[in-house]
C-alpha cells in the first residue's frame, strides 16, 4: 500500500491544479484593458429588413433597394396607337430570295466550288451545281438516231445551198434564201439534240444571300422541277400574320416585331382578299441586321398598329405584376423606402410596353426593374 503521507501529497497536488484551472477564466475576464463580452456573441437580428405592411404596401430599406438594383421611372400620360397582337410566321421575300430547281431529270454534280451547305453565302448567278440529263436506253437510242438523221439532212442542205450559190445568176434569190434558212434550222436542231445527249444544266443562284435549305448530294438523281436549294437574303424577310377579325385588320397601318429586347418596325405590304383557315393574312416587310436572327417558318408575335389611339400612361411590360387576386398591378414609390401596389387596367402597345388606362397618374414613379422581387415580399 502507498504510504499515507504520499497519498496526502498527491491529493494536495490535484486540488491545486484544479483551483488553478478554475482561476484562469476569471483572470482572463478581469484583465485590464480588454472587454470580450461580445467576442463570441451572435449579431443582433435587424428589424429593418423588407417587410409587407398590413395595408399591402412594402417597406424596403435603401440597402435592399441597392442589392436588388431597384429602378423607378416617372410616367407621363399621352396618346398611343392602338395595337392588335397577331400570330405571325417568317416567310421569304420573293424579291430577295428564290428557289433553285432542276428543269429536267438528271444526275447531280458539284459546281466549281463544290456543293454549298446550309448557311453558306452565295452570289447571284453563281453556279451551285450541275444536272447531267439521264435517259433510258430506248430514249437515248432514239435521240442518237434523230441526231444521225439531222446530220445527214444538214449535209444535204449544205450541198444544196452551195449548188444554188453557184447558179446564182440563173436561180431566183428567194430560192437561195429558203435553202439557207433550212440549213440554219437544221443546224439549230442538231445542236439541241447534241446538248440533250452530252450537255448539262447549270443550277445558278437566283439572288445574292445565304443557302436557307439544301437537298443536294453528289451523284443524287433528280426529278424534273425537284427543289435543290433555297436562297434568301437574311436582312430582307417578310412576316405573314393572321388576323381572325377582318374588320380589325382593315385599319392596320404598320406593325412592330419583338425580337428579345429589340423591337423591329415593319411596313405593311398588303392584306389578302381571301381567308385562309378563317383568318385574313397580312404581309409585312422588314429590313435590317436584326432580322438575321430569324429563319424561314419561325413563329413570331406581331403587334399591328391601327389608326385608332388610346389614352394612357406608358410603362414597361416588366413593371406589370399579379396580386393574390390575379389582378394586374404596378408598384408605385410613395416615399424613399415605401412602395404601394396599384391595381391597373392596361392595353398592349408593342410587346415591350403597355398603356395603363386606369389606376395610375402621370408623374408617379413606377418600379420598372426589381418589381418581381418586390412583389414577393411577405
Amino acid at each position: 500500500m502507498m504510504p499515507t503521507l504520499a497519498r496526502q501529497a498527491l491529493r494536495a497536488a490535484a486540488t491545486g491544479l484544479l483551483m488553478a484551472a478554475l482561476a484562469l477564466p476569471l483572470a482572463a475576464q478581469a484583465g485590464p484593458g480588454h472587454d470580450h463580452s461580445h467576442d463570441d456573441a451572435p449579431p443582433a437580428a435587424s428589424g429593418n429588413g423588407p417587410k409587407r405592411q398590413p395595408d399591402g404596401s412594402v417597406f424596403l430599406p435603401k440597402a435592399a433597394q441597392r442589392l436588388w438594383k431597384l429602378r423607378t421611372l416617372p410616367v407621363a400620360a399621352g396618346q398611343h396607337p392602338q395595337t392588335l397582337e397577331l400570330d405571325g410566321t417568317v416567310v421569304m421575300d420573293p424579291n430577295a430570295g428564290g428557289k433553285v430547281q432542276a428543269a429536267q431529270a438528271g444526275r447531280l454534280q458539284a459546281g466549281p466550288n463544290g456543293l454549298p451547305s446550309v448557311g453558306q453565302a452565295v452570289r447571284k448567278g453563281e453556279v451551285l451545281a450541275w444536272v447531267v440529263p439521264t435517259a433510258g436506253a430506248i430514249e437515248r437510242s432514239n435521240q442518237v438516231a434523230q441526231q444521225a438523221e439531222l446530220r445527214a439532212a444538214h449535209a444535204l442542205a449544205a450541198k444544196r445551198v452551195a449548188r444554188l450559190k453557184e447558179l446564182a445568176d440563173t436561180v431566183p434569190r428567194k430560192d437561195i434564201e429558203a435553202a439557207e434558212s433550212e440549213l440554219q434550222s437544221l443546224a439549230q436542231r442538231l445542236a439541241a439534240v447534241g446538248v440533250g445527249l452530252s450537255g448539262r444544266e447549270a443550277l445558278v443562284a437566283p439572288v445574292s444571300g445565304v443557302i436557307a435549305s439544301a437537298h443536294a448530294v453528289a451523284g443524287q438523281v433528280l426529278d424534273a422541277r425537284e427543289l435543290v436549294f433555297e436562297v434568301v437574303d437574311p436582312t430582307r424577310l417578310r412576316i405573314e400574320a393572321l388576323a381572325y377579325d377582318p374588320a380589325q385588320a382593315q385599319g392596320v397601318q404598320g406593325a412592330t416585331l419583338a425580337l428579345g429586347e429589340q423591337r423591329v418596325p415593319l411596313r405593311l405590304v398588303g392584306a389578302a382578299r381571301s381567308l385562309r383557315g378563317q383568318a385574313l393574312p397580312l404581309v409585312f416587310a422588314g429590313e435590317g441586321r436584326a432580322l438575321s436572327a430569324l429563319v424561314l417558318g419561325q413563329p413570331v408575335r406581331v403587334w399591328a398598329h391601327s389608326g385608332a389611339r388610346v389614352a394612357g400612361v406608358q410603362v414597361p411590360t416588366a413593371a406589370l405584376q399579379r396580386n393574390a387576386a390575379n389582378q394586374s398591378i404596378v408598384w408605385v414609390k410613395q416615399s424613399p423606402e415605401h412602395f404601394v401596389p396599384r391595381v391597373v387596367t392596361t392595353a398592349a402597345l408593342d410587346g415591350a410596353t403597355v398603356a395603363v388606362t386606369a389606376g395610375l397618374q402621370a408623374g408617379e414613379r413606377v418600379v420598372t426593374h426589381g418589381a418581381t422581387l418586390l412583389n414577393q415580399v411577405r
